[in-house]
């Protein structure tokens, strides 16, 4: 069921949003070669307990961990561990989903681990972008498909894949919510936006092929030609004007009020 989402309820989406955002900033500065990807988990764990939310991936659906850890040809879900050793051109995407006094926030971020090959690091820009293009096209009266075109058309003509078997999806008031969000589609297609619904995008986007296998562990996926893929994701509020993303940091609340222009500036940065 989709639900259309009070003002009330998007401020504290939007705190919840703001608190994730922090603890993945705060990660730019452990993240470098030598670190495990079980020490990412357990960083998040504890960062996010502390300020008093709830890390929402542990024990969903019986997945154990605060959150997933892809590294290289890892696409989504990888389990944290202790033997995996983040080395220098390594790129690692860390999702996460927490929840603050009941409200729910999602994001990913690829990581890049010292210095990457420019084939690694266009993959990281063309992915962010594709992001921020999607988010574009989130506001009301467009629809599903124009989100995934947006994505899909822009990654493809880079010369990149999009990994059709995972998805974007609504948020609050659990995790995964209607509709789904599919990185790939025809302009014009699917569920009509509504203003005041919340939906997270994260377009996961590949150096070769879109297919994807999953290991004998039932979580982590991971491409089916070896290719390197990157992922990221944000939570964000349809409007009537500019999408409002709520996974930021931001000094007062209007400012997530962002359009593709201003969003640049986010996606100018290294990591």
């Amino acid at each position: 069921m989709i639900t259309i989402k009070s003002e009330r309820e998007i401020q504290a989406m939007a705190e919840a949003g703001r608190l994730v955002a922090s603890i993945m900033e705060e990660l730019r500065d452990i993240i470098e070669p030598g670190i495990s990807t079980m020490d990412i988990n357990d960083f998040i764990e504890k960062r996010t307990r502390q300020a008093g939310a709830i890390p929402e991936e542990i024990g969903f659906e019986g997945y154990p961990y605060a959150s997933c850890t892809s590294t290289n040809d890892e696409i989504c879900h990888a389990f944290p561990d202790k033997k995996t050793i983040l080395k220098a051109g390594d790129i690692c995407s860390v999702d996460t989903v927490l929840s603050l006094d009941g409200f729910f926030t999602d994001t990913c971020h690829t990581f890049k681990i010292g210095e990457v090959d420019p084939e690694v690091q266009h993959l990281l820009d063309v992915t962010k972008k594709s992001l921020y293009l999607g988010i574009e096209q989130a506001v009301a009266g467009n629809r599903i498909g124009d989100i995934g075109h947006a994505i899909q058309s822009y990654a493809e003509a880079e010369g990149f894949g999009v990994v059709r078997d995972f998805v974007g999806h609504g948020i609050q008031p659990t995790m995964h919510e209607d509709p789904q969000i599919p990185h790939y589609g025809r302009p014009g297609r699917g569920q009509r936006l509504r203003e005041g619904m919340t939906i997270c995008i994260e377009p996961m986007i590949t150096m070769g092929g879109y297919q994807a296998k999953v290991d004998s562990n039932g979580w982590t996926a991971r491409t089916v030609d070896g290719s390197w893929c990157a992922q990221y994701e944000h939570t964000l509020v349809v409007t009537a004007n500019k999408p409002k993303i709520l996974t930021m940091q931001q000094a007062e609340a209007g400012d997530e009020d962002l359009g593709i222009d201003s969003l640049q500036i986010d996606f100018n940065r290294g990591n």
